[in-house]
C-alpha cells in the first residue's frame, strides 16, 4: 500500500504533534512532503526540524499555498493556521482536490461555517476535524454509559468548564484575544465542549441563548492588584517581578525558539499583557441550549479558576451520571504534557432512581488531554486502526454543528436573545453517531415495598 502524502499548513505549536506523529510514528503509512506558514522563521525552524529527523521536506510561504499543492501533490493537507483562516485552506485544499484534517475549531462564524459546507458538497472531498476530547478515555466511558442506558434517556445536562490562571490566561497573551482571529472562547475552546454533548447525546442543538462579559482579564482588574506600571507585553514589562501572570519565553526553549526569536517576520508577540484593553473576548460565559433530542443544556465556561477541569451531570429517565475531571495545567508551547488527567480528582458516580448510587471506576490513560491525543492519532493514521463502536471520528458536520452552538451564543450576547441554529446555515445534515437508548422504552418499578428507600416506604 501506498504511504499518504501529507502537507501542513500552519507550522505554530498544535502543528508539531502532527509533523512527529507522520514522521516518527506512523512513517510505514504516512509522509510529510510539504509545509506552508505565513512566518518565515517558524517556516525554516519546522524544515530545519524534518532534516534533523531525516526527512526533507519543501517550504512554502502562505501565498504559495497552490504551488505546494501542485508540487507536492499530497493526499491530505493538514490546517493548523489562526482559526479565522481556516476556511480559506480547508475549502481550497478541497477545490485543489485534496481531503483535509483541520484543527478545532473548524472556523470561527456562521458564513465561513456556510463556505465549508458548501465546498465540501459541491468537491465530495473528506474533512476530518480533530475533536481529540472525544478519545480520552474518561468521555469515552461517559459516552459507553449513556449508550448502555444507565441513566435511561437524557433529559438535561449541567455543565461547567473552568480554565485555570495558567491554561486561562494564555488565551488572553495570544492572538485568541481577539473575536476576529478566534470567534472568543465561545468558539476555540467551548467547541471542544459543544462538541462533547452532541456526541454524547447523539443529537444537535436547535436554539442558544448565553451572556457574557470580561470581568478578570481587564485593566481595573490590574488596577486592584495593584500592577499600575505595565507594559505592551512580559518580556521588559516593568511589573515583571510582582504580576502573578509574568510568562517569560526566553524560560521555554519551544516558545522562545518558535515565537520569539522569529517576531522579526511578522510583529506577533506571543506574550501581550493579560490586561490589556484591547482584548475583546469574554472571560465569564453562561449558555442554555435546546436540542433536537429534547434535552437541554446549562453550561459556563470561567477562564480565571484555580484548578482545571469540569463538572458535567447528566440527567435522565433512569436517574443521574455525574462526572468530575481535574486536569493539569498549563499553557501551549511550555514542554509539558497538555491538560493531562489527574486521576486523583477524577471520577464517575452514577445515581439509578429508587436505588443507592455508587462511583464507577474510571479509564485511565497517559497523554495530552486526558490521554486523548494518542488514541486519536492511532485513529487519523494508522489505517489498520480497530472499528470504533464510539464513532469518534469527526466531519465536516460535526465541525459545524460544534462552533455553532459558540457562533450562535455569540450572536446571542450581540442582540440579548435566543438564535436558532437554522437561522445561520442552511443545508447542515446531522453527522454519524451511536445509536442512544429508545425515548419509548419501558421502565422497570422498583418491585417490592422492602427494596425501596426508607422515605417511600407507606
Amino acid at each position: 500500500m501506498a504511504k499518504k502524502r501529507y502537507v501542513q499548513v500552519g507550522v505554530g505549536s498544535r502543528s508539531m504533534m502532527y509533523s512527529v506523529v507522520i514522521t516518527e510514528h506512523f512513517a510505514d503509512h504516512a509522509e510529510l512532503v510539504g509545509l506552508c506558514d505565513s512566518n518565515a522563521g517558524r517556516l525554516q525552524l519546522r524544515a530545519d526540524w524534518a532534516h534533523e529527523h531525516g526527512v526533507e521536506v519543501p517550504a512554502y510561504s502562505d501565498d504559495q499555498f497552490d504551488q505546494m499543492i501542485a508540487e507536492t501533490k499530497p493526499d491530505v493537507v493538514i490546517v493548523t493556521t489562526k482559526d479565522s483562516a481556516h476556511d480559506d485552506y480547508i475549502c481550497r485544499a478541497m477545490e485543489l482536490g485534496c481531503d483535509v484534517m483541520t484543527e478545532k475549531p473548524m472556523t470561527t462564524d456562521e458564513h465561513k461555517c456556510q463556505r465549508i459546507i458548501d465546498t465540501q458538497k459541491e468537491t465530495g472531498r473528506e474533512c476530518k476535524v480533530t475533536f481529540n476530547y472525544r478519545y480520552a478515555p474518561p468521555r469515552t466511558q461517559v459516552k459507553d454509559l449513556l449508550m448502555s442506558g444507565v441513566i435511561g434517556n437524557v433529559f438535561s445536562v449541567d455543565f461547567h468548564w473552568l480554565l485555570d490562571t495558567k491554561h486561562g490566561a494564555d488565551y488572553f497573551r495570544r492572538w485568541h484575544r481577539n473575536k476576529r482571529n478566534s470567534g472568543g472562547l465561545m468558539v476555540h475552546k467551548a467547541t471542544h465542549h459543544f462538541d462533547l454533548v452532541n456526541w454524547w447525546l447523539s443529537t444537535v442543538p436547535e436554539v442558544v441563548y448565553a451572556t457574557g462579559t470580561r470581568n478578570f482579564y481587564t485593566p481595573e482588574m490590574a488596577e486592584r492588584y495593584g500592577l499600575t506600571e505595565r507594559g505592551e507585553r512580559c518580556l521588559g514589562c516593568p511589573e515583571a517581578e510582582r504580576c502573578p501572570f509574568y510568562m517569560d519565553m526566553r524560560a521555554f526553549p519551544g516558545l522562545r525558539d518558535m515565537y520569539l526569536e522569529n517576531e522579526q517576520y511578522d510583529g506577533y508577540y506571543r506574550d501581550r499583557c493579560v490586561f490589556s484593553a484591547e482584548i475583546d473576548i469574554e472571560d465569564t460565559m453562561a449558555v442554555t441550549v435546546t436540542y433536537r433530542s429534547r434535552a437541554q443544556m446549562s453550561y459556563s465556561l470561567h477562564a480565571f479558576m484555580p484548578w482545571e477541569g469540569y463538572t458535567v451531570a447528566f440527567n435522565g429517565s433512569k436517574g443521574r451520571l455525574e462526572h468530575i475531571c481535574m486536569e493539569t495545567a498549563y499553557f501551549s508551547g511550555d514542554g509539558t504534557v497538555p491538560g493531562e488527567l489527574r486521576p486523583e480528582g477524577t471520577k464517575i458516580k452514577v445515581f439509578p432512581h429508587f436505588r443507592s448510587g455508587y462511583e464507577v471506576e474510571v479509564w485511565q490513560s497517559k497523554g495530552g488531554h486526558g490521554g486523548a491525543d494518542p488514541v486519536m492519532l492511532q485513529h487519523l493514521f494508522d489505517p489498520n486502526a480497530p472499528e470504533d463502536k464510539y464513532l469518534r471520528a469527526a466531519d465536516q458536520r460535526a465541525g459545524a454543528w460544534s462552533i455553532l452552538t459558540g457562533v450562535a451564543a455569540n450572536r446571542s450576547m450581540e442582540r440579548g436573545q435566543p438564535v436558532r441554529i437554522d437561522d445561520l446555515v442552511h443545508g447542515l445534515e446531522e453527522p454519524d453517531c451511536p445509536p442512544m437508548p429508545s425515548p419509548t422504552e419501558p421502565l422497570e418499578l422498583p418491585g417490592k415495598v422492602d427494596a425501596l428507600p426508607p422515605w417511600l416506604k407507606r
